[in-house]
């Protein structure tokens, strides 16, 4: 990583983009923050963060986080949302919320913070994605495909601002050991069936922070789940025969 960067890091007040920020602040980077725990916000501004409280809910909570960014050199888009509920069982709302904060926000907010890019001739977008949206499960369909957008828009988008010199890198990582599983899944069923494969949250945001500067396409964690997903897209019949154990534990 080259000299002192202006970074964003959305979704910064729990789980991966929290470690995220302090890690980039002490690293002597200029980080701005944003979430919606105000305590946790004022905890970071203490470590020499630029705070804006946010909610990417809406287009509204967007535009205004736009209005007081500062030029960028970098932005990891890390808030996301989740709620594990079979398709027909789903609240409206979780559906809408989902959405509107793992698509709708990341999209707008690359579309101007893009431009400003543009203008100067370089920067980055690091998208925290997941693979859920390589391989879904059953009562993942609506996040799944939240993230599935996310490959879609990002495999575009990075050939779109190559000749600008503006890379592109998207983190797939499986399940974190992070509170949002808990929030996601009421049942608590999920934490356990995968109490043995979940990710540390640190080892996530080491390896995201480990991208900057670099002409990282994407990183899959742990790896063996780059593999997996490739198989999947080649034979996913035979794939969810095999997994129909592991699938049905949600």
């Amino acid at each position: 990583m080259q000299k002192s960067k202006s970074i964003l890091v959305t979704g910064a007040t729990s789980g991966v983009g929290f470690l995220i920020a302090q890690k980039l602040a002490k690293k002597g980077h200029r980080v701005i923050a944003t979430g919606r725990n105000k305590n946790v916000l004022s905890e970071l501004a203490k470590q020499n963060i630029m705070v804006i409280p946010s909610n990417l809910d809406s287009v509204d909570g967007v535009k205004n986080l736009l209005q007081q960014l500062p030029q960028l050199d970098v932005a990891i888009f890390s808030a996301g949302i989740g709620t594990f509920e079979y398709a027909t069982d789903m609240d409206d709302e979780d559906l809408l919320a989902m959405i509107n904060v793992n698509i709708q926000a990341p999209m707008l907010l690359t579309k101007y913070i893009a431009k400003k890019m543009k203008e100067q001739g370089r920067g980055q977008l690091i998208f925290i994605g997941s693979q859920a949206g390589k391989v879904a499960t059953p009562k993942a369909s609506v996040y799944a495909a939240t993230k599935h957008a996310i490959i879609g828009y990002t495999n575009a988008l990075r050939m779109e601002l190559a000749p600008y010199h503006i890379g592109v890198t998207v983190i797939h990582p499986g399940p974190i050991d992070t509170p949002f599983i808990d929030h996601a899944d009421r049942t608590a069923s999920y934490r356990q069936a995968m109490k043995h494969i979940l990710l540390d949250p640190e080892k996530v945001a080491s390896a995201t922070i480990h991208t900057i500067g670099k002409k990282t396409r994407e990183v899959n964690l742990p790896s063996y789940m780059g593999i997996s997903s490739k198989l999947y897209a080649l034979a996913p019949t035979i794939i969810e025969k095999l997994g129909k154990p592991f699938f049905n534990k949600k």
